[in-house]
């Protein structure tokens, strides 16, 4: 649903950040400061040194219902789906076991608003954007998205190979999210899109021919297709949404002193295998669909 995510360097020992210095600077007071900084910068991510909403939890914020294959039985807490897997890898690379996880219930609009957030950060299929930097803090991205569109298989538009040929239709999605960016700034429909508040009110509204076609991200898409809309089909996907590469991020507090350590814990997961591993999981089927020109 939800374009560059910011990277970080996974934290390095100490040593190694000085030995680095003195291999390609001149040794002088700022280079000391520096690898000081790194070091301190390493330290307070270290398990019990992190200034977390509820001292010695770590919680966690998403939408309810939290919807596959994202998270299993509308159930973040299982660690079953690939966010409620990725948000506890996240957590033990904090230092912070399964039951030290908490949850916290907040919309999708909610966790990128502006204001003070009661959770350490949210994970909700949320989309880095330069606009939502601007009253959040996101981490490194945690996964790469393509938007894609759905259609009943009996539909014309269900035969569409470009985005040119659903210019006509009916178009819907989720209110706040790049799904209806991508309708806005790629697709450009002739016609006023259908906005919804949850993406439980557009599969609705396709199953009822209220729209011809809904956009979705792609795992979210070959779901509906193969659980919920069995009488729908994925139409074809797009190479980069809105025109830019597209990453789900974890979302903090503006400022928050936890951000770094967040980002080095996600870059971690990536270097090691493990969000690949975690996706190959639970996102399987999300494979192989006709690319939208």
């Amino acid at each position: 649903m939800h374009l560059t995510a910011r990277s970080l360097l996974p934290a390095l020992p100490a040593l190694l950040v000085i030995a680095a210095a003195t291999a390609c600077a001149p040794q002088d007071t700022s280079s000391e400061a520096d690898a000081s900084s790194s070091a301190s910068s390493a330290s307070s991510c270290d398990p019990g040194a992190l200034a977390t909403e509820a001292k010695g939890k770590l919680t966690v914020g998403t939408d309810k219902p939290a919807y596959a294959p994202w998270f299993q039985d509308d159930d973040p807490a299982s660690g079953r789906g690939f966010e409620s897997a990725v948000a506890y890898a996240v957590a033990k690379a904090l230092g912070y076991e399964k039951n030290q996880v908490v949850w916290q219930t907040v919309p999708f609009n909610n966790s990128f608003a502006p204001g003070k957030k009661n959770f350490d950060f949210d994970i909700n299929q949320i989309s880095i954007s330069d606009e939502r930097k601007r009253a959040v803090d996101f981490s490194s991205g945690y996964y790469d998205v393509r938007q894609a569109v759905i259609a009943l298989k009996d539909s014309p538009y269900a035969k569409a190979t470009t985005a040119a040929g659903l210019k006509g239709a009916k178009l819907g999605a989720q209110v706040g999210t790049t799904s209806l960016d991508t309708v806005n700034q790629v697709i450009k429909p002739t016609r006023q899109p259908a906005v919804f508040q949850k993406n439980d009110f557009a599969k609705s509204a396709l199953r009822n021919g209220q729209v011809d076609a809904i956009v979705v991200d792609l795992p979210t898409a070959f779901y509906i297709t193969s659980a919920e809309v069995p009488d729908a089909k994925v139409v074809g996907q797009f190479a980069d949404s809105a025109g830019a590469a597209e990453k789900f991020g974890l979302v903090l507090d503006k400022g928050s002193a936890l951000t770094s350590c967040v980002s080095r814990a996600v870059d971690g997961l990536r270097a090691d295998g493990t969000l690949a591993a975690l996706e190959k999981q639970w996102l399987s089927d999300a494979v192989n669909a006709p690319v939208l020109k």
